[in-house]
């Protein structure tokens, strides 16, 4: 299968349908909308279903099969909100404070394209190593903590890294994602099969109605393109692409499958509206917020789901044969 094929198969996804279908629905005036609760409901589903699933998969796996894979991306949580802060001032002329604002936001990742990816690996027949959830979990935080020192000035800098470590760490997110690991892992398979008509036959339904609402909110985004400036577009278009090859030949070299290659790419290609903005908002409170969620929520997201995550399998299928 080309990479055209599984461009257009991701396409006519019914998750990818329903972005669709939600933001045209914004741009066409509809007040369509998913109430906060529900989709707080939705966001903890996903994160928790993700984790047990990933900690099923976790207690098959060996030591010795995680080991590399774990140092890959950590490596690559340092690494890569460094190459988008320089990235960056080639790029604009935007300040030390927004560029590592905007760093951390690339340096970590996205729950909703990784599992978007999940999805399209498994309906394109993909096999993905169970434990890539905890690879998930591992750069969601030095990518973060990366990219508030590079924006962070001496002398108040220690303390409010300290302050915002703690805040991604216990945030909701990792949370649940740490914990569903650790549920999953103890509780093993033969005890999943109780739960999975829950965890796992709706886990696809679920994501759909959470991309409908991502659909309605990107279309509200599209206005901080102006304000955004066409380097920081090129930026967040090109960046995803460079990062989540980098990401793919890291996994393949750390001995992962097709599969688990290309969902390392995605974690690097992605980039985190969730996590990082709570993050920087407490340690970066001069930063423009706005720029870094148009970039991650408004350009990178979607081109991901239409281009990035397709590309980034077929180089896993042509790099691990």
């Amino acid at each position: 299968m080309d990479i055209w094929s599984l461009a257009l198969g991701n396409l006519l996804s019914i998750p990818i349908l329903c972005f669709v279908l939600g933001f045209l629905a914004t741009r066409v005036k509809s007040d369509l909308r998913i109430p906060d609760s529900v989709m707080k409901f939705l966001t903890f589903y996903l994160l928790l279903a993700i984790g047990i699933k990933g900690g099923v998969s976790l207690r098959k796996a060996e030591v010795t099969d995680l080991a590399w894979p774990v140092v890959a991306t950590i490596i690559l949580g340092i690494a890569l909100p460094v190459l988008a802060f320089f990235a960056l001032r080639m790029l604009t002329r935007l300040s030390r404070t927004d560029r590592g604002a905007i760093s951390a936001h690339y340096g970590s990742t996205s729950l909703v394209t990784f599992t978007a990816a999940l999805v399209f690996l498994e309906a394109a027949g993909v096999f993905v190593e169970g434990y890539v959830v905890t690879l998930l979990a591992i750069m969601e935080i030095p990518g973060i903590i990366v990219g508030l020192m590079l924006a962070s000035s001496r002398g108040r800098g220690a303390r409010a890294l300290i302050s915002s470590a703690r805040e991604v760490i216990t945030s909701p997110s990792i949370v649940l994602l740490v914990g569903g690991v650790v549920i999953g892992a103890v509780a093993g398979p033969a005890r999943f099969e109780a739960v999975a008509p829950f965890f796992s036959d709706l886990f696809v339904g679920v994501l759909s109605f959470f991309l409908l609402q991502m659909g309605i909110t990107v279309a509200t985004r599209l206005g901080g393109f102006a304000a955004a400036g066409p380097g920081l577009v090129v930026f967040a278009i090109v960046f995803p692409f460079v990062a989540g090859s980098v990401g793919v030949i890291a996994g393949a070299t750390a001995g992962l499958g097709a599969g688990g290659a290309a969902m390392l790419g995605v974690l690097c290609a992605s980039a985190s509206y969730i996590a990082a903005p709570a993050a920087v908002r407490l340690a970066l409170p001069a930063a423009n917020e706005g720029l870094a969620i148009t970039c991650a929520l408004a350009i990178t997201f979607p081109v991901n789901m239409v281009a990035g995550i397709p590309a980034l399998t077929y180089l896993g299928r042509v790099l691990v044969a």
